[in-house]
């Protein structure tokens, strides 16, 4: 992970290329770019903190953390109106993570070690939630036509019932699983660096992350007209990528190591977070900021989210996996991918 750390030489030069206003394609990628290493300290720091607790406890604050950064850019993209931009960052992430990270995971850990195994008890609840989420996430988008031509107003609140009951389920989740986690022994504290420090680090990553996003956010549309790219391929695509890409990395490196237990908490839960825990609070975040979003996503979002999910379902029921079905995975989200590239503004 250390050579991330090369990445933060964008961070000053996107910071300087805004006061001294540069080419908005150049900045929009140095921002990116530059969120990519504050996000992989921001995770390092989280870990720090998490040292003291068990490998649930940690995996909780990791997965956390791990979605922080793009929580921070989605707030500022609203903030600048560009809610389809956010949705598609929603469902970019939780296809990242379903398709491209566990993919990669499996396939990578399997050319190495063979097949692979893991809890399926544990595999098969995280399978379970993942298609709560997505029917949640359908839910408002199916009924939203019928209901918006009596009253647009009844699809806002039909999007804040269920975005209140997604965080609900997400909390009873995380209470499951700190209560199956009695017993376990906290780990060694081994951390080298003071507290104090590893505060400062995580305040620090997070104020310039907001920082960058802010810039990032304030580029979409001139790159979009310098591209020929749509609003909605760059939240699919690069956004969700820009955010998470430490914990991605972390992910793979787990199943290289033959950790797919962890590896697959890592990528299942972060989709997990981004389903049942972020979407549902930019649903709040945005009405208190004159912004309403909706959890209306359209039709291809829809299809890909459900395809996404019933694929990953079956490849972890079994509790093991090889690197074919890593291949598969990825072969998805290619297809997936190559599709909404083409598909033109929705």
């Amino acid at each position: 992970m250390n050579y991330l750390y090369l990445l933060l030489i964008f961070v000053p030069l996107t910071i300087v290329g805004w006061f001294l206003h540069w080419n908005p394609v150049l900045i929009f990628f140095s921002a990116a770019v530059g969120v990519v290493p504050l996000a992989g300290i921001l995770g390092e720091a989280t870990e720090q903190l998490a040292e003291r607790a068990g490998p649930r406890v940690g995996g909780l604050l990791n997965a956390t953390m791990g979605n922080a950064a793009e929580l921070i850019i989605t707030i500022f993209a609203i903030k600048e109106g560009l809610l389809e931009l956010v949705k598609a960052s929603i469902t970019g992430s939780i296809l990242g993570n379903l398709l491209l990270i566990t993919g990669a995971s499996i396939f990578l850990g399997g050319w190495r070690n063979g097949v692979q195994r893991f809890d399926r008890t544990h595999a098969g609840t995280n399978a379970t939630m993942s298609v709560l989420a997505i029917i949640a996430l359908s839910i408002p988008s199916l009924f939203s036509h019928s209901i918006e031509a009596t009253s647009h107003m009844a699809v806002e609140y039909l999007s804040l019932g269920v975005a209140g009951a997604m965080i609900l389920i997400y909390i009873s989740s995380v209470a499951f699983a700190l209560r199956g986690a009695h017993g376990e022994t906290a780990a060694p504290h081994t951390s080298r660096q003071p507290l104090g420090l590893t505060i400062a680090l995580l305040a620090g990553a997070a104020g310039l992350i907001a920082w960058l996003s802010e810039i990032l956010v304030g580029a979409v549309e001139p790159v979009i007209a310098s591209l020929g790219v749509t609003e909605f391929f760059l939240g699919i695509i690069l956004i969700p990528l820009v955010g998470n890409v430490a914990e991605h990395l972390v992910a793979v490196e787990m199943a290289w190591k033959n950790r797919m237990e962890l590896s697959l908490n890592i990528s299942f839960g972060s989709s997990l977070q981004i389903a049942l825990l972020v979407a549902p609070l930019l649903v709040f975040i945005s009405l208190l900021m004159g912004n309403p979003l909706t959890l209306v996503f359209n039709q291809f979002e829809l299809i890909a989210l459900i395809a996404a999910a019933l694929i990953t379902t079956l490849v972890a029921l079994d509790g093991e996996s090889n690197w074919l079905e890593g291949a598969q995975l990825l072969v998805v989200y290619f297809i997936v991918g190559l599709a909404f590239f083409f598909l033109p503004a929705v």
